[in-house]
């Protein structure tokens, strides 16, 4: 079952603002919220659905690589998004801001994020990597696996990620009493007015360390290098990126990982050009083999392929391997090979062929006589683009 439009998902167009945004998705939000549907697993799913548009409509980057390759320029490459990947958890330690109390007021209770008990985040969000990831035409073609080592912060293993020496070296942050959250009260003409905010002594946590973790200095991650997996869809394109969600830089003290951006490049083809979905090839042929016809090997994406070449044929004529070209991405449409024949003109002759060509240049079957009911060459140029 294919996803729907993140725009049609939060209610808003292409030339909503951030802040329309925004403000479309605590709409959202606030109606399927799983505490004010307690048990309605559609509502649930929507609500995943709705902070997967946002996650990705909130950022420029990936806005504007969805606006331009659809799902697969945010998701093609293994993220599974947050309906297959991540949970409740993850989801309101990513946007603290938009689920706070300030948001539904109260309804979360005692420094919990909800009623059914979830807890608060933990630690500070990974930031996000960028890596460029250079591909070749088949490997474009036909999709592809690849095992990527990527030098990163990953969570301490000493730790577990926690910062802290061991168990007993943590205690509940005094500045917030261990719920994470600092209330603060303000009068105004209209009266008093709370506002919630992350407790900047534990960044949230609600604990502090009182030992750290030598390994890692109590921040809960390592630099280190990281094998990472990423799954390659099929008609990828030079400038395209790709997020996988996850992979990116561990947070600090047990907090989310940021996520692998994937910038893709295409490796130049020693014969092949690429042109959208479709891809060229200039074969050079001797006077006598389109004099006489032939057949010949061409290369393509896959590898060679074998194309007849009738007599008669004429310098320019495009020839057209259905089906031989790239595919696009999102559906079934498939590119064309186009292969432009070129007569070989020789440069060098020794006087014995000097005497023989010029001997055949007075025949009238050696003049050119264009035949009318070809294509023109901007007609052909245009085919070639096309």
């Amino acid at each position: 079952m294919s996803k729907r439009d993140y725009y049609e998902i939060l209610g808003v167009s292409k030339s909503s603002s951030a802040d329309d945004i925004k403000k479309s998705y605590r709409k959202v939000a606030m109606q399927y919220h799983p505490d004010r549907n307690p048990g309605d697993k559609a509502a649930e799913e929507k609500f995943k659905e709705a902070a997967e548009a946002y996650e990705v409509l909130s950022d420029a980057d990936k806005r504007a690589q969805y606006d331009r390759f659809g799902h697969a320029g945010v998701g093609g490459a293994g993220g599974r998004g947050y309906g297959g990947g991540m949970n409740m958890e993850d989801i309101f330690s990513q946007f603290g801001d938009i689920f706070g109390d300030d948001l539904f007021g109260g309804f979360f209770g005692g420094g919990q994020r909800g009623g059914n008990g979830r807890s608060r985040s933990r630690g500070v969000r990974g930031s996000n990597l960028r890596i460029k990831l250079k591909l070749n035409y088949e490997e474009i073609a036909n999709g592809v696996s690849k095992n990527i080592k990527v030098k990163k912060y990953v969570p301490c293993t000493t730790c577990s990620g926690s910062g802290a020496k061991d168990k007993g070296s943590t205690q509940t942050c005094t500045g917030c009493n261990g719920s994470g959250k600092v209330r603060r009260v303000q009068n105004t003409f209209l009266g008093q007015m709370q506002t919630v905010t992350t407790c900047p002594t534990c960044n949230g946590d609600g604990s502090t360390i009182t030992a750290k973790c030598t390994a890692c200095k109590g921040e809960g991650r390592t630099y280190a290098e990281e094998t990472v997996t990423i799954e390659i869809p099929a008609g990828v394109q030079e400038g395209m990126q790709l997020n996988v969600t996850g992979k990116g830089n561990a947070g600090e003290r047990g907090g989310s990982p940021g996520d692998l951006i994937i910038l893709i490049e295409e490796e130049a083809h020693k014969e092949l050009y690429r042109d959208g979905l479709n891809v060229a090839y200039e074969l050079h042929l001797s006077f006598t083999d389109v004099v006489f016809g032939t057949q010949v090997e061409v290369p393509t994406i896959d590898g060679k392929a074998k194309i007849k070449i009738p007599a008669g044929t004429q310098s320019g004529k495009i020839f057209r391997l259905k089906g031989k070209g790239f595919p696009a991405m999102n559906s079934y449409e498939k590119g064309d090979q186009l292969i432009q024949v070129s007569v070989w003109t020789p440069q060098q002759l020794s006087d014995e062929e000097k005497a023989t060509l010029e001997k055949l240049n007075g025949s009238s079957n050696m003049q050119p006589h264009p035949d009318k009911s070809e294509r023109n060459f901007f007609e052909r140029i245009k085919d070639i683009f096309q």
